[in-house]
């Protein structure tokens, strides 16, 4: 826990009076590193708080805290260390990185993100000449009881119909299991957070969310745990037929999918870009937006 008792004088010296090594608690992860590693770039967020011009508080066991992702921090100091952005195979946590690398304002780490995305893009080219692609989707509708608040002690029942979509990814070129990663997020309480793959052995990604319906107050929508599916504003790669590489653009704002018509869209646009076809459609071959079973090959 927190020490969060001390006072500004405390929280000061205890700036001043670091010395290596440096104990930190990133978001729970504990990580130790030197005084050296953590002011590399002094004009940074990092390189104030360790040189003394912003203060910093402690946990109860003394480390350093920042209260940030924990996760992907270890890539951030690893930077730090090494000037390299060492990423592991499938990492599907960039949109997050490039988040904290700008709260840490880490200039030299945002423009290698930059050229990582880039180079990821561009290795797009190497894909396997021939790839399988099969997408099932479902859409369960429920009913949902909720008691509705009127005024302390007054409480109306309510009703509404919810739709659970789900949407089973099954692909033989994984890294575009991992670029649909980066496409779609999930909102909730939290924030967005991005799926991931399963197992590297299986090759599947699980999609699994809840538009909320307009009668749903946002209050009891969360309370349901519902998740909402959102196409992102992250990077993505376009190909440009007859150019010699693929181009890294802006997306547009954030979109949230409503329906499976929207999430097979997207799914199509990305798809198609990247050199896959519709083979087969399944129940209705004319019909591909409102298809069960879906399968494209490159």
């Amino acid at each position: 826990m927190l020490n969060l008792n001390s006072s500004d004088s405390n929280i000061n010296s205890n700036s001043n009076s670091l010395s290596d090594p440096v104990s930190l608690n990133v978001g729970g992860e504990i990580y130790t590193t030197t005084l050296d590693t953590l002011t590399r770039y002094r004009d940074s967020m990092l390189g104030a708080m360790f040189t003394g011009q912003i203060s910093t508080l402690r946990d109860k066991r003394g480390n350093v805290f920042i209260d940030r992702d924990g996760k992907v921090f270890r890539y951030i100091l690893n930077f730090l260390r090494s000037s390299s952005l060492d990423l592991p195979d499938g990492f599907s946590e960039m949109r997050l990185l490039r988040r904290e690398a700008d709260f840490f304002q880490i200039r030299p780490l945002l423009d290698e993100i930059q050229r990582h995305v880039e180079a990821g893009a561009l290795s797009l080219r190497n894909a396997p000449r021939r790839a399988l692609l099969l997408v099932d989707v479902d859409c369960q509708v429920r009913v949902l009881h909720f008691n509705l608040r009127r005024a302390p002690e007054n409480y109306e029942l309510r009703t509404c119909s919810v739709c659970i979509l789900t949407a089973e990814i099954f692909c033989t070129w994984r890294t575009f299991l991992v670029l649909l990663c980066e496409r779609f997020s999930y909102r909730t309480t939290q924030g967005l957070t991005s799926p991931n793959p399963s197992d590297q052995r299986y090759n599947r990604l699980k999609l699994e969310w809840v538009p909320r319906p307009d009668e749903l107050p946002q209050d009891q929508y969360e309370k349901q745990r519902y998740r909402g599916l959102i196409i992102s504003d992250s990077w993505a790669t376009q190909t440009h037929f007859g150019d010699l590489c693929d181009a890294i653009i802006p997306r547009r704002s954030p979109c949230e999918v409503k329906d499976m018509h929207r999430f097979l869209e997207e799914l199509l646009t990305v798809s198609l870009a990247e050199g896959f076809r519709v083979d087969s459609v399944t129940p209705d071959s004319m019909d591909v937006l409102n298809c069960h079973t879906l399968q494209l090959v490159r």
